[in-house]
């Protein structure tokens, strides 16, 4: 693979321009930006909240020095409270173009966007030109998250990505699963894969801190849609979840913003810290993917049964369908088709392998369909979580 090399030494597999809006009310202009530029390679990313948030902070500095990410353009209204200043000097030490636009002192809407357009069109041109350089697949961080589950997700294409994953660990890449929530009934197959019994207790606590989480609010992980596709318990679907970390030891436990250090297997604690007060700890599927990109990872796995679309605005989307049935109805959204195991016609060591193979083209510059598609959607909420201790990260 080649990659495009960044000032800490990491290195990215696409070269995006992110603009980004730092509160609803500029999303708007954001967005009129972007579409100047549409199909080049111009996102939108943003947190809609008006009142600072350490994490959002937190999680929009790690996307904006993305290893993916070679020039950001932030809009601010001007009143809002996200820390606009703190945020461009952090893109600005990583070495990246980065630009600020305050739409209250620029002369509002038509003429902020004109900015804009100026300035991307400037970036565009340098970035285009950008030199890439060899990068291994040790350097690479892949994330795997599962939506829209059925009763096919936990033997097809969750355990396939299992297999990938192995592979991937064994080749030196880092590998991040996450979804403590349906993880509920895994925890001490998990701190028995643990590096250190230390690590093991750990991974005990964040998934019992989920449950708890959702004992409180009353509402477990566990979709209508679900349901629906032959799902009857949040364990069956802990199951599931839990096959996508395949069977190599776990090396962390990180939360949304740590980049792991090494290469191995990681577990993303997604859920709040503190009392419960930010209700549902991920409310969309997207809002997993951002976590997971804001670790640092230049590709998801995203496995389905009942079928998704979504893709995302920096890091590219393979979607693994788990049912035939889902497959033939939406082929035009999905990479690669794991139901092919049900019907038979494949193994899970064959599908692991190519999803081995896919992360390996999509990394040499291959679109995925959701990439082709213009699927960029993006979610950012408000969370608050503590820093992890030194037991989450054991050497190696």
């Amino acid at each position: 693979m080649n990659g495009y090399l960044r000032s800490d030494g990491r290195k990215g597999i696409r070269n995006v321009t992110l603009i980004v809006y730092l509160v609803e009310c500029a999303h708007h202009v954001a967005r009129q930006v972007a579409q100047r530029f549409a199909p080049q390679n111009v996102q939108v990313v943003g947190f809609p909240g008006c009142y600072p948030n350490d994490y959002a902070q937190a999680i929009m500095e790690r996307l904006c020095t993305h290893p993916n990410v070679g020039a950001v353009l932030l809009v601010s209204l001007g009143c809002e409270g996200f820390n606009k200043l703190k945020l461009k000097d952090v893109v600005a030490q990583s070495g990246r173009p980065v630009n600020v636009l305050t739409i209250q002192g620029e002369g509002g809407t038509r003429t902020t966007v004109e900015k804009g357009v100026e300035w991307v069109t400037g970036v565009q041109a340098e970035l285009e030109n950008a030199p890439m350089v060899h990068m291994s697949m040790s350097e690479l961080v892949v994330g795997t998250i599962c939506g829209g589950s059925d009763g096919t997700s936990g033997l097809t294409a969750n355990p396939a990505i299992g297999r990938g994953f192995d592979k991937l660990v064994d080749q030196g890449a880092a590998c991040i699963f996450e979804e403590t929530g349906e993880l509920i009934g895994c925890e001490t197959h998990m701190a028995q894969r643990a590096m250190t019994p230390e690590l093991g207790l750990e991974l005990v606590n964040a998934v019992e801190k989920a449950a708890h989480y959702y004992e409180v609010l009353g509402y477990p992980s566990f979709a209508p849609g679900n349901a629906d596709g032959g799902l009857s318990t949040i364990e069956e679907k802990s199951m599931g979840a839990y096959a996508k970390s395949g069977k190599s030891k776990i090396s962390g436990l990180i939360k949304p913003g740590d980049i792991p250090p090494h290469g191995g297997l990681y577990l993303l604690d997604v859920v709040p810290d503190g009392e419960v007060r930010f209700g549902f700890p991920n409310i969309v599927d997207n809002a997993e993917i951002v976590e997971l990109i804001a670790c640092g990872a230049h590709i998801i796995l995203f496995a389905t049964g009942r079928g998704s679309v979504v893709g995302s605005a920096i890091s590219p989307v393979i979607k693994v369908c788990a049912n035939p049935l889902t497959y033939s109805r939406l082929s035009e959204d999905m990479d690669i088709n794991a139901g092919r195991i049900l019907d038979g016609e494949a193994t899970l060591d064959e599908v692991g392998d190519e999803i081995f193979e896919l992360v390996r083209k999509v990394g040499h510059g291959q679109m995925t369909c959701s990439e082709e598609l213009g699927h960029t959607e993006f979610i950012l909420t408000y969370k608050s979580f503590e820093p992890i201790g030194p037991a989450c990260l054991p050497r190696a």
